[in-house]
């Protein structure tokens, strides 16, 4: 828990960069939320940090679970929910290892599939996870309400 703190400033951090990947979740306006949420990952130890050995600092987390949901499934799927590593760390493998720490604790944890989302036009993390074996397995689709595209069936 100690950590706690710059754990929240490094998922705000994460939120700021993906939008410019469309996110459509806020930043500094989640950060009491966030601290909420990563309380409850550490608490129940679903989080891995990544330290800069000479400041002692935090520099990346990754956070997952088992999924748990309301309909019988024929898996059991472990979920990362995120991966970040600041800039100046990133191809260094920091992100990589923090990855193994969480997909091989799900394994452990009985997952028989591991998860992760994306955002659609974040590439450097796609072809990192796409190069670990991760394949599409959903894809969830948008537009906006106020859209003139109207899906129109044969005939119309």
């Amino acid at each position: 828990m100690q950590d706690l703190d710059a754990l929240v400033d490094l998922w705000v951090a994460l939120v700021a960069d993906q939008r410019a990947h469309d996110t459509h979740l806020l930043a500094e306006e989640n950060r009491s939320t966030a601290r909420d949420v990563l309380s409850q990952y550490v608490a129940t130890e679903r989080v891995f940090v990544a330290r800069d050995p000479v400041r002692d600092a935090p520099v990346g987390f990754v956070m997952y679970h088992v999924e748990s949901g309301l309909y019988a499934e024929d898996v059991q799927r472990g979920v990362v929910d995120n991966v970040y590593v600041e800039g100046g760390y990133r191809s260094a493998g920091v992100g990589s290892r923090l990855l193994d720490a969480a997909e091989d604790d799900l394994r452990g944890a009985g997952a028989d599939v591991l998860g992760i989302s994306v955002m659609a036009g974040n590439d450097r993390a796609r072809a990192l996870y796409e190069s670990r074996g991760y394949t599409v397995q959903r894809y969830v689709m948008e537009k906006p309400t106020e859209s003139d595209t109207q899906t129109k069936g044969d005939g119309e």
